[in-house]
């Protein structure tokens, strides 16, 4: 295996906290593989960039000779993680978690080497707990460590609901770590509380306390908040290239050294230089942005898919000509607010009505100011909607 300091510099790399590096020397000093666990609830069909920073930490762990754990949480997303909620999870179905399950796994094998992956459920172990056991388990941890928990305490305070079932996910957590009997487990920053839970039950049942490695939360493309689907600020894995390219394009300069250091397989040395040399003027921004849509493009399709999103991109937005493949959406509905949010251009008719307002939206290559805009006879119009989305409405009303 690797030098124990090469390792740390690759372990270490984009993480915002390890707890603790001690503990971590110590376990790299064994000179053994060391198993390596993160959880992934099914909570959504598909993943986007944001979950694949831990699914890039692990890729590493294996290059390394390390065991890894991807572990899928069909149990636990029963429950719902309440981590940062201000109210519980809704409960999901066995049908939608068997169903998003299925695409997880198939979507984390585009990063990482299916061979070398443990696979495992935490229904295996979590579905056989009885009461006893589960007593058993509440029995280490105490409601007043629970409660330091800032999203409990903030709810409990403003007399919003809170569930006992909510205090069993970080126990359920960490009784994981305890079965697959984890020397090192990855989160978020958001995860921090359920991840120490992990070291505090392994010490409870007699194991060696895992070391907690926390990476930050990839911020989406507003440059705002954290990549979310439901804030519409993600870029899908399973998104076209063109969408996939057009979207990182439209990062940030500053946000897209974020995106390098924690998506690209470039070595932090190339990355510090290509920095340098964007700083002081050798190399354009948008160059460096471009070189990283194709890296991420190439990574999820290929490299000719990335190839041609680039030559697309480059026809579409630099010279002012619509896209070859342009999607249809037929509709009843005379409505241009309407058309827009059923052809999935806007989350909602307030969006859609806030982007007309802004001039941000076009019909047939003529921007659009009158929210109450009507299509005026049945016929095909091609709507534009901000920089990258086109949609070829069929009318026919």
């Amino acid at each position: 295996m690797d030098t124990i300091k090469h390792q740390l510099e690759i372990i270490k790399r984009g993480s915002v906290a390890v707890i603790s590096e001690e503990d971590l020397i110590a376990k790299l000093k064994k000179g053994k593989p060391l198993r390596i666990k993160a959880g992934f609830d099914p909570t959504a069909p598909d993943l986007h960039l944001g979950h694949t920073v831990l699914m890039q930490k692990l890729k590493q762990f294996q290059d390394l000779g390390h065991t890894v754990i991807f572990l899928i949480g069909d149990f636990t997303a029963q429950i719902g993680d309440p981590s940062g909620r201000n109210k519980a999870r809704p409960p999901m179905t066995p049908t939608d978690i068997a169903a998003n399950l299925r695409t997880y796994v198939e979507q984390a094998a585009k990063i990482l080497d299916p061979a070398k992956v443990e696979l495992r459920y935490n229904s295996e172990w979590l579905g056989k707990l009885n009461l006893y056991d589960t007593l058993v388990l509440t029995s280490h941890y105490n409601v007043a460590r629970m409660m330091e928990r800032e999203d409990f305490k903030t709810r409990f305070q403003a007399g919003d609901s809170l569930g006992v079932h909510e205090f069993l996910y970080p126990l359920l957590q960490g009784y994981d770590s305890v079965n697959l009997k984890a020397d090192i487990e990855l989160g978020g920053t958001d995860q921090v509380f359920n991840l120490l839970v992990g070291r505090d039950l392994q010490r409870a049942y007699g194991q060696e306390p895992q070391v907690v490695l926390t990476m930050p939360l990839l911020i989406g493309t507003d440059g705002v908040k954290k990549m979310s689907k439901s804030y519409g600020n993600y870029v899908g894995i399973t998104e076209a290239p063109k969408e996939m390219f057009g979207k990182i394009l439209s990062i940030s300069d500053e946000l897209m050294w974020q995106y390098y250091e924690l998506l690209s397989d470039k070595s932090l040395e190339d990355i510090a230089k290509l920095k340098k040399d964007v700083v002081e003027g050798r190399y354009h921004p948008k160059a460096a942005k471009v070189a990283l849509a194709k890296e991420i493009v190439a990574k999820y399709h290929s490299a000719k898919a990335a190839d041609e999103a680039e030559k697309e991109f480059e026809m579409v937005f630099a010279k002012g000509a619509r896209p070859t493949d342009i999607p249809e959406h037929k509709t009843k509905t005379a409505s241009i607010v309407d058309a827009i949010v059923e052809a999935e251009l806007a989350p909602s008719k307030s969006e859609a009505r806030r982007l007309i307002s802004q001039g941000a939206v076009s019909v047939n290559d003529e921007k659009l100011s009158d929210i109450n805009a009507k299509f005026a006879k049945s016929g095909e119009y091609v709507l534009k909607v901000g920089k990258r989305k086109f949609c070829k409405i069929v009318y026919n009303g």
